[in-house]
């Protein structure tokens, strides 16, 4: 029962992360770093804040109100489907108390999370990438075409180790200096088990 469910489940993920696009994103990669790469598909969900200066949606506290409505507006419209496939499937869940789930990301004001995470906001592909010596945030456009005709993927931030964050797979958390942290939602079973996949071939499964 459980096996016919989860193959339900990447079938119906397949439909918004079309196979081909996870080889797309790490062999773009490998060619610019020399170095073997993972990628996971981040949910689509929206990504809540608990950083001072910042609202719970991560907008800046005292941005124009009317403008971020229809801006809100118009964005959701367009991946509203995506979304709410993603609250019934999305891996990433809550780690607070029932009621008031654990915020993606934290820190102090003008946390370095924010570096990476603000690039985030309004991308309808993306996708954290990992190798021995880098992490990136990478823009694959949509997921819903054929990742054939889809554009080169789009590098929206990275760094290399020193400079990089601290990385813990096992809380699909990222970790600065200062304290702050990101908590990425995976996109579902299929990023999750891809990652588990990836831990166990270091023996750290």
């Amino acid at each position: 029962m459980f096996a016919h469910q989860e193959q339900l489940d990447a079938q119906q993920e397949s439909l918004f992360v079309r196979p081909g696009f996870r080889e797309l994103v790490e062999g773009f990669l490998r060619g610019q770093w020399r170095e073997p790469v993972i990628a996971l598909r981040l949910s689509d969900n929206k990504l809540t804040f608990e950083v001072p200066g910042r609202r719970g949606d991560g907008t800046v506290e005292g941005e124009n109100q009317v403008g971020r409505f229809f801006g809100n507006a118009l964005r959701g419209v367009g991946t509203a489907a995506a979304a709410v496939f993603a609250v019934a499937n999305s891996s990433g869940g809550s780690g607070g108390p029932k009621g008031k789930p654990e915020a993606h990301v934290r820190g102090p004001a003008n946390a370095m999370a924010l570096d990476l995470v603000d690039r985030l906001r309004g991308v309808s592909g993306p996708w954290l990438a990992f190798s021995p010596s880098y992490l990136a945030a990478v823009d694959t456009g949509s997921t819903f075409r054929d990742p054939a005709d889809a554009p080169a993927p789009r590098i929206l931030w990275q760094a290399r180790k020193p400079q990089a964050p601290e990385i813990r797979f096992r809380g699909h958390t990222l970790v600065w200096p200062d304290g702050s942290s990101f908590r990425f939602p995976l996109h579902g079973r299929t990023e999750d088990q891809y990652l588990r996949q990836y831990l166990d071939s270091l023996g750290n499964g």
